[in-house]
């Protein structure tokens, strides 16, 4: 198959070269390759070949690719934040073959209506993106027909397992604080309820990333001998010839993977470069190449091929936070015992059980405060909303779930019970910041500001407080609820009634 750690020196030019094989190139190099097999085409990825990756494939080991060691994933260090307690937060990103769909946590979650009706562009509507929507995948669950697909290549399903006591009862007490189950929050328009949630993985348990599900079948087919794969090579920066075209690009290994070989190479394009380097690496690459504010570009000691001032400005992420709970489940409803140690995955994977077919995430929601909620934030915080949520009733200011896994450190946990986690996201942050390079070369370091917590009136950590108050209000009358890991929750004062 055409996937290699060094490419052959007979191959000087190829027709396109995408770099970055993440969820976009390996499904931009795949559709090309099939539109076209006389087409030429090099993927250059940085990280390691994922093919068959036991972390990778079974979706309840998830978790370890987000561990310091990992082999899958970048860590991004932020810049020092007074926001955050002057902390330097480490912002993790795919960093193997199909990219972020090869170690995210699966979770299927579709935009909604005003989200693309608010790009206004022309042809990319929610109504005009729906056939794109449902071609892209085989939908394995509840729902109208009409708002999903059933022939695409992305699997959307249960997996081989669902712990159905632990979801019933967040279901159940949602509804006790006024968020009702719906039987598709996906169809767009949907919101402000719960359901029992699918994820990107297949019905035989197997996670639905990029490479697997549209790479990695070609390369082994044989029918694609013009589809090229490089892995564990970094390229330092694109070409461009005397009117400003795209030739090609210079890549070197990475000496992550290959120590000691820091040999840059050259390769042409004679049609097209393709940048699908994430939204961390992108930036970074065409501020290296010469495209950029022309300000840091200066600073950077790096020459000016086109000056654009938007590149690396506008960071956005959306801000997650995990409170810990003590629960009654048993070992084998949470994932727990892969992180700890108590399972023994090995055999597990030699006996194909379904718990490996598992992200944990069974029940989730989108989630609206209430008109009265929204006044006892403040005035500020009603602003905002009136501006930007409350006539577009489709949009949720939160996504709640719950996950059947404690996310830290298993050795400082009692032993006596199993650890679970409430999880809350931002779904529209205010917040800002930028990413920038210092230099031209790939070991310079980066002045990245996350920008989390940062925007005006503190919005966003309003938004957090409220959905903090909803998931303890929710998960303290759950069945399974068995007490609080106080290393995870607010300190309440002496005689405060949340204490």
């Amino acid at each position: 198959m055409g996937l290699y750690t060094e490419l052959s020196r007979d191959i000087k030019e190829v027709d396109v070269i995408v770099v970055g094989g993440g969820t976009a190139g390996c499904v931009i190099a795949s559709r090309l390759a099939e539109a076209d097999p006389k087409l030429s085409i090099l993927l250059i990825e940085q990280g390691i070949n994922n093919h068959n990756l036991p972390e990778v494939v079974h979706p309840a080991l998830f978790p370890s690719n987000l561990l310091p060691d990992s082999k899958t994933a970048l860590f991004w260090k932020g810049n020092k934040a007074p926001q955050l307690a002057d902390r330097e937060p480490i912002v993790p990103s795919g960093g193997t073959l199909g990219g972020g769909s090869s170690i995210n946590w699966m979770v299927y979650t579709r935009a909604q209506r005003s989200d693309f009706d608010s790009w206004h562009t022309p042809g990319w509507s929610a109504n005009e993106l729906w056939p794109f929507l449902k071609k892209f995948e085989t939908y394995h669950g509840r729902g109208e027909r009409e708002h999903h697909g059933y022939n695409g290549p992305i699997n959307i399903s249960s997996g081989t397992f669902r712990a159905t006591r632990a979801e019933n009862d967040f279901i159940e007490a949602a509804a006790k604080v006024g968020y009702h189950e719906l039987k598709d929050l996906q169809n767009l328009d949907a919101n402000d309820g719960t359901e029992r949630w699918l994820r990107y993985v297949g019905p035989d348990g197997r996670r639905q990333d990029a490479a697997h599900r549209f790479l990695h079948p070609k390369l082994q087919s044989g029918n694609y001998p013009n589809l090229h794969v490089l892995v564990e090579n970094q390229v330092v920066r694109i070409l461009f010839d005397e009117n400003k075209r795209a030739v090609g690009v210079e890549y070197q290994p990475n000496t992550k993977f290959q120590p000691g070989n820091r040999s840059a190479r050259r390769i042409g394009a004679s049609k097209l470069v393709v940048v699908s380097s994430g939204a961390n690496g992108t930036p970074l690459l065409l501020e290296r190449s010469g495209l950029g504010d022309p300000r840091i570009l200066q600073r950077a000691g790096i020459p000016i091929v086109e000056a654009l001032p938007g590149v690396g400005n506008e960071y956005q992420d959306h801000h997650l936070t995990l409170y810990a709970y003590r629960t009654s489940l048993t070992p084998r409803e949470t994932i727990n015992g892969f992180a700890d140690g108590r399972f023994n995955v090995q055999e597990m994977i030699e006996k194909k059980d379904g718990l490996l077919g598992w992200n944990s995430m069974d029940a989730s929601g989108k989630f609206r405060p209430t008109e009265a909620e929204v006044e006892a934030l403040g005035p500020e915080f009603k602003k905002a909303w009136d501006k930007d949520f409350k006539n577009k009733p489709d949009r949720p200011l939160m996504i709640i779930a719950l996950y059947l896994s404690f996310f830290g450190e298993h050795s400082t946990l009692p032993d006596d019970a199993e650890y679970v986690s409430m999880a809350n996201w931002t779904a529209y942050p205010y917040s800002r910041g930028h990413i920038h390079t210092t230099g031209p070369k790939l070991s310079d370091p980066i002045d990245f500001d996350v920008g989390y917590l940062k925007d005006a009136n503190d919005i966003d950590v309003k938004k957090h407080i409220w959905a903090y108050k909803t998931q303890r209000e929710m998960f303290r009358r759950m069945n399974i609820f068995r007490g609080e890991l106080a290393s995870s929750h607010p300190r309440f004062p002496a005689g405060s009634k949340a204490a």
